[in-house]
């Protein structure tokens, strides 16, 4: 696999699986919705930009989200 093609599965696993989880506890999952909001909106500007840099530390940022 190349980054082109997994960082926007990583996308894909952080909106669709966790995000949901974290939704359903309230309010006390806030702050990680809010930084997985950004790591999904950086990853998105660096894949528009091209900015392959900020692409390895967008994928890495959303690797690091579990259950």
């Amino acid at each position: 696999m190349t980054l082109g093609e997994d960082l926007p599965k990583e996308m894909a696993r952080v909106r669709d699986e966790l995000m949901p989880i974290y939704q359903s506890i309230g309010p006390a999952g806030g702050f990680a919705l809010a930084m997985m909001r950004d790591d999904l909106d950086r990853a998105a500007k660096a894949m528009i930009e091209g900015d392959v840099v900020e692409m390895i530390r967008a994928y890495e940022s959303l690797k690091a989200y579990k259950e």
